[in-house]
């Protein structure tokens, strides 16, 4: 086991750029257009001097971390901005050297309390540690010239007692014990607004690339897929229908999972969806194909009640009510098999969460809870990149990946940042329809490439081409200017 580095985090530049989405995109109660994505650099400091730049990227997407009706989305994008800004402070602020996962370690309690003082959710407060933590991972994996992999396999970042939540799960042996792979399956989701077979166009972007879901299974080879439902059953069951017309027309399996988005109050809501799927002939192997239920009943309520109270004959997830580090065992007790792994959510409540799986699954003997890797809006470059590398250091075998198919690859970024990333990982990317894009093949994205000194990246985005984050202002709580000025979308 390598010892675990201590070193000051001497500085954190924090930078955002906007993203235009060529397809609109539909996720619960907002219609994504275009949204502005943040990026961290952080620097770190050895006691003899050396020192190393590291960086992270993540989508601010409105309406997710917080689905407060009466905020605007520019109102939910300063909110993200602030917990960055928080996260920086606290992080800066103390210049005692740590392990990179102590710097997240001290800070996350106080950086939550900070946060929840603003009015912010613990989902919404974990995004900027979520960001931070991975730059200052970087930036440790390129000083020791070490990929991420590596680090992680022999605890680099020294993943353990300084929280007692990682207590009791052997988390050196179950590092030790991952085996990444070369590849991987890629999860294409289906949104509330996508057209599924042609017919449904009025209008096209034609610019080249797949509208449709039959256009996405023709040119990528996708086998697994993620359906959203929007919470009106005829309106899903009619919409599913659609969708199975097209997926049950592959003579090869396919697998899909169900996103409830939120939209039911209790199990029982999501009860006469299930029993609408089941009694419906056309939707039989749809039903079959399905793997699991992503988070059906809204974050305020999810843990409320025992989810066993209803036969869904699958297992659920919880995705958005996953706030807390001890989220997933509250769920755990009231019938929830599984939760998702996000960047945006941390690298580290990742890592606890599929430790936690593979204890929970020896004392019981069977493979009874699992992680799911799921994507907001993950971008080409540092973004999809740090994704796809750390699900697939957890061995989960596909990933739901939406980004690539809402925005057209790299094209809004400057050439030579093209060229680079393509360049260093030409088995994630390819040059087509005027621009480098990620790499989809028979469903499945190659990723041998991420294997490289650094968290998963051999080049760096153009920091000049960005701005400096936002500075509107402090996030004040209770604010809501109830516009939607600059980058946004629709509700």
């Amino acid at each position: 086991m390598a010892e675990a580095l201590r070193f000051t985090l001497r500085e954190v530049e924090l930078y955002e750029r906007p993203v235009v989405l060529r397809l609109p995109f539909r996720f619960g109660v907002v219609t994504l257009t275009e949204c502005p994505q943040a990026f961290a650099r952080a620097r770190i400091e050895f006691a003899d001097g050396r020192s190393e730049w590291g960086a992270a990227a993540e989508m601010m997407a409105p309406k997710w971390f917080d689905k407060n009706l009466a905020l605007s989305n520019e109102d939910n994008f300063d909110q993200l901005r602030d917990v960055l800004r928080l996260a920086r402070e606290a992080y800066v602020a103390d210049l005692a050297p740590a392990s990179a996962f102590g710097h997240f370690a001290r800070n996350h309690d106080a950086h939550m309390a900070a946060a929840a003082a603003r009015g912010f959710n613990p989902l919404l407060a974990s995004y900027g540690p979520a960001l931070l933590d991975r730059a200052v991972l970087d930036a440790l994996c390129r000083m020791q010239g070490v990929s991420f992999y590596q680090a992680m396999t022999a605890n680099l970042p020294g993943i353990g007692g300084a929280r007692p939540e990682f207590n009791g799960l052997d988390i050196e042996r179950f590092l030790a014990g991952l085996s990444p792979q070369p590849g991987i399956a890629a999860r294409h989701t289906v949104g509330l607004l996508d057209a599924i077979t042609g017919g449904e166009l009025t209008q096209r972007v034609n610019d080249g690339l797949p509208e449709t879901l039959e256009e996405v299974i023709r040119v990528y080879g996708h086998r697994h897929f993620k359906l959203k439902v929007s919470g009106n059953v005829e309106a899903d069951l009619a919409r599913l229908e659609a969708i199975a017309s097209v997926l049950d027309r592959s003579a090869e399996p396919y697998f899909a999972s169900l996103d409830g988005n939120e939209q039911y109050e209790d199990a029982q809501g999501a009860l006469q969806l299930v029993n609408g799927i089941r009694g419906q002939p056309a939707l039989a192997r749809l039903w079959d194909s399905i793997l699991f239920i992503e988070q059906p009943i809204a974050r305020k309520l999810a843990l409320d009640a025992d989810l066993r109270t209803a036969d869904l004959d699958k297992p659920v997830i919880i995705d958005e009510s996953d706030g807390e580090l001890d989220t997933f065992v509250a769920a755990r007790e009231r019938g929830y098999a599984g939760v998702s792994s996000k960047t945006c959510k941390g690298l580290y409540k990742s890592i606890l969460n599929a430790a936690r799986c593979a204890a929970w699954n020896s004392e019981c003997g069977a493979t009874r809870y699992f992680m799911s890797a799921e994507d907001l809006t993950t971008q080409a470059g540092l973004s999809v990149q740090q994704d796809l590398a750390l699900v697939n250091l957890l061995g989960i075998e596909h990933v739901e990946r939406n980004g690539h198919h809402y925005v057209n690859g790299m094209a809004a970024q400057p050439k030579a940042e093209q060229d680079a990333f393509l360049a260093a990982h030409p088995d994630v990317y390819e040059r087509s329809h005027g621009a480098v894009r990620l790499k989809i093949q028979g469903g499945r994205i190659e990723i041998a490439s991420l294997a490289c000194p650094g968290y998963a990246s051999a080049a760096m985005p153009d920091f000049s081409a960005m701005s400096v984050l936002s500075s509107r202002g402090a996030w004040i709580a209770g604010q809501a200017r109830n516009d939607n000025s600059g980058l946004s979308s629709r509700t």
